[in-house]
């Protein structure tokens, strides 16, 4: 890959999972048509994004990224937004006062809209249709009609995911993420009948005392406490669909390089980072800092060649590598690649994503995941950067602010799925377990102080 980059140089080199549209005239004037429209974010936030995650590296701050599995354009409602703001923001004040130290909050959303799946096609009752593959691409009614590919839906998602921004930003600049006043964000359900007395009063009494913490320190000239109080949101999404993300990159002035402006937290799926694909031939040529997600076949030697394609100057804040190895590998494929890595000298940001790698489906077909085994994971990842002295900068979920039931455990048995499951495809936590979740990791990192590993920038 040292041949010339261009935002289209991917074209040339094998894409996978990427739509088959039927008209390619149709696909190219809905990039032009995009290649016209204004940014969704702007360098300067990814820059400044870029220098946070630095921090983040160094064990200065803590990252939360976490939204939905895939976000629908009948999402893009003030309710919907509203919960997965405000659930983010409840877990965060909780890692913070677990922690005592800042938390960057990073959103999937805003253009979450496209996803892998293991097979072209579904069948139902002998009618076989092409798998539905996000609202990116096409709509998930069981008709042929809604599952062709149509690259009209690359301007639908432009336009919610302008339009989710636009809400975001205005409620993050009008105060309602202000950690002096967390009431504001309690969810309506908080006082749930079915809400655990010891977590309503856990949570009741963390954000009394983060908030007397923080008029204590202002009382006395503390001039710090603004990094806590000013709360940030940034976006992300997998950067599948190489035409919407092409299509949404370019130069800015006054910097140098490309930038892909429809997200400021692109990320490369386990299925397509492979070396001599199109996907990382069109990351490597971005200013963005990038994420990778690494499963459990990921070999040593190959996330050293992935770091060394997309951050070959070793920038700070440049690469998050977000392992998603699953209860039962993670103690075992965890450190060799954290050794790897430090034996070439590079400098990455370690996610752990303990939601993939552990998948299943129940009896009766329902794909769910169990919170013992993403508590196992998270905890064994901890366990495994302690004791190689490194240090686990931040966690990846996909959850939602809403009462679904799509994961067992904390509260719910496989009983109780079909009583509210709504993900069209991987399932969430919900509100409670996402809230429980926070808890757990706060426990963990209280009890085990951070501390930077690297020298300060």
């Amino acid at each position: 890959m040292s041949a010339p980059w261009s935002p289209d140089s991917w074209r040339a080199l094998p894409a996978l999972h990427q739509p088959s549209y039927p008209d390619a005239a149709a696909v190219e004037r809905t990039v032009q048509a995009l290649r016209g429209l204004p940014p969704l974010v702007t360098s300067w936030e990814i820059e400044r994004l870029k220098q946070k995650l630095a921090e983040a590296q160094l064990g200065r701050r803590f990252v939360l990224q976490g939204g939905a599995c895939a976000e629908t354009l009948a999402d893009c409602r003030p309710q919907v937004i509203t919960d997965q703001l405000k659930i983010l923001l409840q877990m965060s004040l909780v890692l913070v006062q677990g922690s005592k130290q800042p938390v960057l909050r990073i959103g999937r959303l805003a253009g979450q809209y496209a996803k892998p799946r293991s097979s072209p096609t579904e069948t139902r009752d002998g009618v076989e249709l092409p798998q539905y593959l996000g609202d990116l691409v096409n709509r998930p009614e069981f008709t042929a009609a809604a599952r062709a590919h149509d690259p009209a839906q690359m301007l639908a998602c432009y336009q919610h995911a302008a339009m989710t921004l636009n809400f975001v930003r205005a409620l993050t600049a009008g105060g309602f993420a202000d950690l002096h006043h967390p009431e504001y964000w309690d969810l309506s359900f908080l006082g749930r009948h079915d809400m655990s007395e010891e977590l309503r009063a856990e949570y009741s009494r963390t954000s009394t005392s983060l908030s007397d913490a923080l008029r204590f320190m202002e009382a006395i000239g503390e001039t710090t406490v603004d990094e806590l109080t000013r709360v940030e949101l940034y976006t992300s999404h997998e950067g599948l669909n190489l035409h919407y993300e092409s299509a949404q990159t370019r130069s800015v002035p006054r910097r140098e390089g490309f930038y892909d402006l429809s997200t400021h937290l692109p990320w490369i799926g386990e299925r397509t980072r492979g070396l001599d694909g199109a996907h990382l031939e069109f990351f490597r040529g971005l200013r963005n800092p990038i994420g990778v997600k690494v499963g459990p076949s990921a070999r040593p030697d190959e996330v050293v060649r992935l770091i060394e394609t997309l951050n070959p100057k070793d920038e700070r804040g440049k690469l998050v590598l977000i392992a998603r190895l699953g209860a039962e590998r993670v103690a075992d494929a965890l450190p060799p690649l954290v050794e790897a890595v430090r034996a070439a000298g590079r400098t990455v940001l370690w996610l752990s994503d303990p939601m993939h790698g552990n998948t299943r489906t129940t009896a009766s077909g329902r794909k769910t995941r169990d919170f013992a085994d993403i508590v196992r994971e998270l905890e064994a990842s901890f366990d495994a950067h302690e004791a190689l002295g490194s240090h686990l900068g931040g966690v990846h979920f996909e959850l939602t602010g809403e009462d679904v039931t799509e994961c067992v455990g904390g509260g719910l048995t496989e009983a109780d799925l079909d009583t509210r499951y709504e993900s069209l495809c991987d399932p969430r936590l919900n509100y409670r377990q996402a809230l429980e979740m926070a808890f757990v990791m706060a426990r963990r990192m209280a009890k085990t102080p951070r501390r930077p590993t690297v020298p300060p920038l």
